[in-house]
């Protein structure tokens, strides 16, 4: 028996504003909550989620309830999986909350598995060793997915399917069960994609896209050039069944149903027929990707090296569709150079702008890349061209990067400021080593000292030896005294409970002595 695994990814970006104002600066009325007015089209935005929402994600959903509903009763059920990324979640709380009403319903049918994946569809975990603000959006999307529809995601799908030895790591530290990437013949070395197989060093499950399968529904589907169209659900239900293996994964954009293939092309009937068609063969079921992992032993081992990370994106699969020429690696490191700042400030705006600007569409747009792939980006590009799309982007992130300096520019924070408790993203992860953190995540002085004193002695020896206590503590709470505090203390190179103890005594020092300065005022 073959396992068949269809999975969705939800998503639309927010577009930025062309018509962006270069004197934006210069605009004493301009306050920090009104930039994202500024910096996206959201007259373009709503329009594009409300075309969607009618061609795609209503009828899709209704035929997806439909199709469940249908067969709940039988010996195969139909499932399937969703990643719905955070910033489109926001867009349907914003435009029509009747949308979030319909996934809510999906959830109820207990058919449905939600992923979690970073909440602002971001590159976070390519940022480099420290993978603190990946760990943070993945959080930010596991609480989204408890606050919306009660559920606790097993499996995380990173963005674009972003996947090497370090990020696997990560996940596995998450606690998470397992995670879905590409299935490409590098990483495969012959061997097949319709298996479980297991991260290196690790007990991470990975499920790999079958992507020429996927490919046949997600860019072939209404393609009247290719040799195989019109593709019918009977035809492809046998293409899965003439296929061997544990598990096929399908894993397709969910806009293919009805966005990139109009309902014209019959798309919607296809996805409507293909549940039935499947369960027509006795060696087809229809399972979600936490069964999946449950019901298999991996097979084998999937090393992937960090030059060697894999994507779903492009011939090349690889993170070369948002990171390979001049223009994109300029605006990626001014990203990644704006962490340690704009989390330093603490402002939930300057953070939150910041984080929809690391959406992978804004790079995805500057490739400049010919070809198949060449018209792939073109057709999502919404500016035109690479360099209009470039232009308009390292304008938006020079005005907030100018915003966040001349915010670190003014005067030293108070004792009151330096011991309040840091916005969602601004947090300090303790990590047991690189690439895999541990449950600990604090906000405050005082949070950190609550952890100090129970996190084991590997994670407190890390940071220490790595500086990573006293650079959180300048640039991010505010707090020079203490980092040089701390910082000297790792000098010492102490190990097991002196270290802790030394640590304690500082940090619980310097709160008192913040708090005794705060009362005196």
């Amino acid at each position: 028996m073959t396992d068949i695994c269809l999975m969705f990814e939800a998503h639309q970006p927010l577009r930025l504003n062309h018509n962006f104002p270069l004197d934006l600066l210069g605009r004493p009325s301009v306050k920090k909550k009104d930039l994202a007015e500024l910096y996206f089209n959201q007259k373009l935005n709503r329009h594009v989620f409300e075309r969607v929402a009618r061609k795609c994600y209503f009828p899709s959903n209704n035929i997806i309830l439909e199709q469940i509903d249908r067969y709940k009763r039988g010996r195969k059920k139909f499932k399937v999986a969703y990643g719905i990324s955070g910033v489109l979640i926001e867009q349907c709380e914003r435009w029509n909350p009747d949308l979030l009403d319909s996934f809510k319903q999906l959830a109820e049918s207990k058919c449905v598995e939600f992923l979690d994946q970073p909440y602002y569809h971001s590159l976070a975990s390519l940022y480099g060793m420290d993978r603190s603000e990946f760990v943070e959006q993945i959080k930010m999307h596991r609480q989204l997915m408890k606050d919306l529809f009660n559920y606790k995601p097993k499996v995380v799908e990173n963005t674009e399917c972003l996947y090497n030895n370090a990020i696997a790591k990560t996940v596995e530290g998450l606690g998470y069960e397992a995670t879905v990437t590409e299935g490409a013949e590098r990483i495969l070395g012959g061997r097949s994609p319709n298996h479980v197989y297991r991260a290196k060093d690790s007990s991470l499950r990975v499920l790999l896209r079958n992507y020429r399968l996927s490919d046949d529904i997600g860019f072939r589907f209404s393609s009247t050039r290719w040799e195989e169209w019109p593709l019918t659900a009977e035809k492809y239900a046998s293409w899965l069944a003439s296929n061997s293996g544990q598990v096929i994964v399908l894993f397709v954009d969910y806009e293919t149903f009805g966005e990139h293939h109009w309902p014209e092309s019959g798309i919607h009937d296809f996805l409507r027929w293909l549940p039935g068609e499947v369960v027509k063969w006795d060696n087809l079921d229809w399972h979600t990707p936490s069964e999946v992992v449950q019901r298999h032993a991996p097979v084998g081992e999937i090393d992937v090296q960090e030059f060697n990370t894999v994507s779903w994106a492009d011939l090349e699969r690889d993170p070369s569709a948002w990171i390979a020429n001049p223009m994109q690696m300029l605006c990626f490191k001014s990203l990644k150079r704006l962490e340690q700042p704009v989390k330093a400030i603490g402002d939930e705006n300057l953070i939150r702008l910041w984080r929809y600007l690391q959406t992978s569409d804004h790079l995805y747009y500057i490739n400049i890349k010919g070809g198949g792939p060449g018209e792939v980006h073109s057709y999502f590009n919404p500016s035109g061209s690479p360099l209009e799309a470039f232009t308009v982007y390292s304008k938006v992130l020079a005005d907030l990067e100018a915003r966040v300096m001349s915010e670190l520019g003014k005067p030293k924070l108070s004792a009151k400021r330096i011991l309040r408790r840091l916005p969602v993203g601004a947090g300090f992860a303790f990590f047991y080593k690189l690439g895999q953190p541990t449950e600990w995540t604090v906000y405050s002085l005082d949070e950190l000292y609550s952890a100090l004193k129970v996190v084991s002695l590997k994670s407190i020896r890390l940071h220490s030896k790595k500086g990573d206590f006293g650079r959180w503590l300048r640039h991010v709470v505010g707090d020079d005294k203490l980092a040089d505090e701390l910082e000297s203390i790792s000098k010492k190179k102490l190990t097991g409970k002196k270290l802790r103890e030394m640590i304690l005594n500082a940090v619980k020092a310097r709160i008192d002595e913040l708090k005794g300065i705060s009362i005196k005022r």
